[in-house]
């Protein structure tokens, strides 16, 4: 067991940040190779979905949720010049087509429904009963027009022995065998929006006076990125904010702080100690919105100059959100990202944190 503050904590930490990294890069660039293949073929097949290119740096495509749980983004052609439109009534259907006589729940706020009139070009394709009901893209059944492309990719490119399907959601899943293990890879059709920042996202805040990180110019930097519609679950698009969010994390100590060094070291112990396994109730996507909302609360230089002061703060941070149920989406606060995670899983975790929180101690497998 060692100490927070003992001297040699900060090696220890470099030491397994830097195997977590190795060994996710060889994972990816595995899950990679897979990828580009299977998305290849599909693309061969429909032209509503893009191949995802390999990519020898890092790939926007292919996000790291923990270190066997990827989510992979496929982006869709042929929808073009995205306009918001005012939100309407419900609208819920069958696959089959049939309208349902009454609502399901209204989306929340990461979710909305999506018309191929919002967009000023499209492909004929997407006014196809396939995936279209009465002018909506339902992602359901774009979600069971891209599973059965990809079964068959999979047959077509000789990955039978090394990929496998995952039946247990709506949502396209995938078991891929690599020589770190076996990685599960969600896949998700993904509708690009650039040039354009949803009218859901409440950011920067207001009044802006009050929020000092970033700066005033990232963040219309950020901005210009855009967002992400992707076909997740039965009746919702989601919003997606990747591309943001990776602009957000290369540039935290552009003033010489420690908020990564910190981030990495509550990102190893949580898949270490508090949240390890396959598919773990808190990812890293939680962390890194964890990480978020610290650097906006503490934004000046001096909040990150010690290492174990910023790793407390971040832990104690992380334990009030676990503890309580509740971690505001970054860009759009009205979305609760723990709303469909497990209580009882989430109350592990929170006794985890308590404990460690009472007597702060590095013990690392």
């Amino acid at each position: 067991m060692k100490s927070l503050i003992a001297e040699n904590l900060d090696d220890c930490l470099l030491d397994k940040v830097d195997l977590r990294r190795q060994w996710i890069s060889q994972a990816v660039e595995e899950v990679q190779k897979v990828i580009c293949r299977l998305t290849m073929e599909i693309s061969h097949h429909d032209i509503r979905f893009q191949a995802v290119p390999y990519s020898v740096t890092y790939n926007g495509n292919i996000k790291v949720l923990a270190p066997s749980q990827f989510l992979v983004t496929v982006p869709v052609r042929g929808l073009a010049g995205y306009r918001e439109t005012r939100e309407q009534h419900w609208r819920y259907y069958t696959l089959e087509g049939t309208k349902l006589p009454c609502p399901l729940r209204d989306p929340e706020g990461l979710q909305q429904w999506l018309q191929v009139q919002q967009f000023r070009k499209s492909l004929w394709q997407w006014h196809e009963a396939d995936v279209n009901i009465e002018g909506d893209i339902v992602p359901a059944k774009v979600l069971q027009v891209f599973r059965k492309l990809v079964e068959n990719a999979v047959v077509t490119c000789g990955l039978s022995g090394k990929v496998s399907m995952l039946t247990n959601s709506i949502a396209v899943w995938l078991a891929v065998e690599t020589s770190q293990g076996q990685v599960e890879l969600e896949l998700a059709p993904a509708v690009e929006i650039p040039n354009a920042w949803s009218k859901k996202a409440q950011w920067p805040r207001w009044p802006r006076c009050l929020t000092r990180w970033p700066s005033r110019e990232r963040v219309g930097c950020i901005k210009s990125f855009g967002f992400t519609l992707l076909a997740r679950s039965t009746y919702h698009w989601q919003l997606s904010f990747v591309q943001a969010e990776q602009m957000l994390l290369e540039q935290l100590d552009e003033d010489g702080g420690c908020r990564r060094k910190c981030f990495q070291a509550m990102r190893q112990m949580k898949e270490d100690v508090w949240c390890p396994g396959e598919r773990p109730v808190i990812t890293s996507h939680h962390l890194q919105t964890v990480l978020f909302w610290t650097c906006e609360k503490h934004p000046r230089s001096n909040d990150w100059q010690v290492f174990s002061k910023g790793f407390l703060r971040l832990v104690r941070k992380l334990y009030k959100c676990v503890s309580q149920h509740f971690l505001k989406h970054f860009f759009v606060p009205k979305s609760n990202l723990f709303r469909y995670a497990n209580s009882g899983e989430l109350d592990a975790v929170a006794q985890k944190l308590a404990l460690f929180l009472k007597d702060p101690q590095m013990d690392l497998p």
